[in-house]
């Protein structure tokens, strides 16, 4: 009961830091006229990997580096297959085309890259370097080649512009007649951030403690427990961000945040918490041989689906959204080690997935010949 309540408290410590955090640090990039989807592919997606990285960094401290990776691979396929599914019910998803060309290549390329290096079942200090190094060039770049956005009340003034970063990243109006707060001072804003990392740190430790003896005492693979519920906790700012952003209308910040927050989890949480471990982070067999090629399947994913339209409709996320649900049933078979396991795994890959794949290739096949009719 100790363990559920610590795991429990945790959870909705990390949630609430998140926020803080992703507030702060928000506030503070619109203070200074960075472009609300600088924002959401930048500060915000950093901000809400930042449970990710508490989490992480407590439980490679803790030596218990599959809890550590089964969170990353966990919230990484949450974030494409739960979160942008649920986005999508909620409305179709205009994806920019700068996500389409860059963002989600990133994404593919970062998953595709950190499979590669964890093949030897070690993901080692130098290449801890060179995916931290990532997550430096590609926010570098992401800032140069989106520009500088300046807003009403920020500290670059000059130009003109209608929006703001709101405290969850998306754009809001600005302005006396908006109706909006203004945004909060660089002082206070920059204390929340602090007291916010600060309680991030302090809101890992009982997550990681309460989700170890949770798994000892029901004797789940730590593997599964990071893969799933501790995987969800920390995914829990994405989704509320994503959420609110495609309530709002801002649709493409909800598919920014997503995929910017997976590119972070891998570059710069797995990047520099692999770089600062002595000996590296181990790699379980069952990690490298099925979950991290599902992640790599599931940034592909998104690819094929929004490249023709540049849009993510309903049924694509239902798509996702099945997908997501049928993953986790195979977590919760292989964990029991029920003799349906086997079978399910079969029907998924030789029957369940071709058939998706035909259907979504005849519907952008169907498409496309309509617009070149048109």
């Amino acid at each position: 009961m100790t363990a559920v309540l610590s795991f429990l408290g945790g959870l909705g410590a990390l949630l609430v830091a998140g926020h803080l955090v992703v507030r702060a640090a928000s506030t503070i990039g619109a203070r200074f006229g960075l472009a609300p989807n600088v924002i959401g592919l930048t500060i915000v997606a950093a901000g809400t990997s930042a449970p990710e990285l508490a989490v992480v960094f407590q439980a490679v401290a803790a030596d218990d580096t599959e809890l550590a990776v089964g969170s990353i691979i966990g919230s990484n396929i949450a974030n494409v297959l739960l979160v942008l599914g649920i986005a999508s019910l909620i409305g179709t998803i205009q994806v920019t085309s700068r996500v389409v060309r860059i963002d989600i290549p990133v994404m593919i390329l970062t998953s595709a890259l950190l499979l590669v290096f964890v093949l030897d079942g070690n993901l080692d200090r130098i290449e801890g370097v060179i995916l931290f190094s990532g997550v430096v060039v590609f926010t570098g770049w992401t800032l140069r080649a989106a520009g500088r956005q300046v807003y009403p009340g920020s500290k670059a003034g000059g130009a003109k512009a209608t929006d703001t970063a709101s405290p969850t990243g998306t754009a809001s109006p600005t302005g006396a007649d908006s109706g909006y707060p203004q945004p909060r001072s660089l002082a206070r804003s920059g204390l929340e951030l602090v007291i916010g990392i600060a309680a991030l740190a302090l809101a890992a430790r009982f997550v990681v403690g309460g989700a170890e003896d949770i798994a000892a005492s029901l004797g789940v693979p730590e593997l599964i427990i990071g893969l799933t519920i501790v995987a969800l906790g920390t995914s829990a700012p994405e989704i509320v961000t994503t959420l609110i952003a495609a309530v709002q209308g801002q649709r493409d910040l909800a598919v920014g945040n997503a995929v910017g927050s997976n590119i972070f989890n891998i570059l710069l949480v797995l990047g520099s918490t692999s770089a600062l471990t002595p000996g590296g982070i181990g790699v379980s067999e069952d990690a490298v041989n099925l979950d991290l090629p599902i992640m790599l399947a599931a940034a592909f994913a998104c690819l094929p689906l929004v490249a023709w339209d540049r849009k993510l409709d309903r049924w694509e996320g239902g798509v996702f959204l099945s997908y997501y649900g049928a993953y986790l049933l195979f977590l919760v078979l292989d964990a029991t080690g029920h003799r349906a396991k086997d079978p399910f795994a079969l029907v998924m890959i030789s029957f369940v997935l071709p058939l998706t794949v035909l259907t979504i290739g005849t519907v952008i096949y169907r498409q496309r010949s309509k617009q070149l009719l048109w």
